[in-house]
């Protein structure tokens, strides 16, 4: 019996890591070069700040924003296919890389992905 008690509280512990690791959306929303960072992240040591993924829809498109850890580092948004379009924000400014698109009618922000690890 213990060891059957053990093996529970070990797939509880593992499942319970699954889901703070996992994203706030549903993963199939989510383009695999995405799903890809979102892995990447998880194999390395957790950021301080906590990494967050964004989707940003406007203009009939979708973009990716990641956050960077910590200071003077650029937070760059992505296209649904992993390219770099600019860096909205961050560096040594605060003001980006100021090669972002105009974008003519307001953003829809949702987050889809948190590091939620300690």
């Amino acid at each position: 019996m213990k060891q059957g008690f053990m093996k529970n509280i070990s797939f509880g512990i593992l499942l319970a890591f699954v889901f703070s690791c996992s994203s706030v959306e549903s993963t199939n929303e989510i383009p695999s070069c995405i799903q890809n960072k979102i892995n990447q992240l998880i194999d390395e040591a957790v950021k301080n700040p906590p990494t967050q993924i964004w989707k940003w829809e406007v203009d009939g498109e979708t973009y990716f924003y990641i956050t960077s850890d910590c200071c003077d580092q650029f937070n760059y948004l992505y296209s649904k296919n992993c390219e770099i379009v600019c860096a909205p924000d961050g560096g040594i400014t605060g003001n980006g890389d100021g090669n972002c698109p105009t974008f003519t009618s307001e953003i829809t922000k949702t987050l889809i992905w948190e590091d939620n690890r300690k």
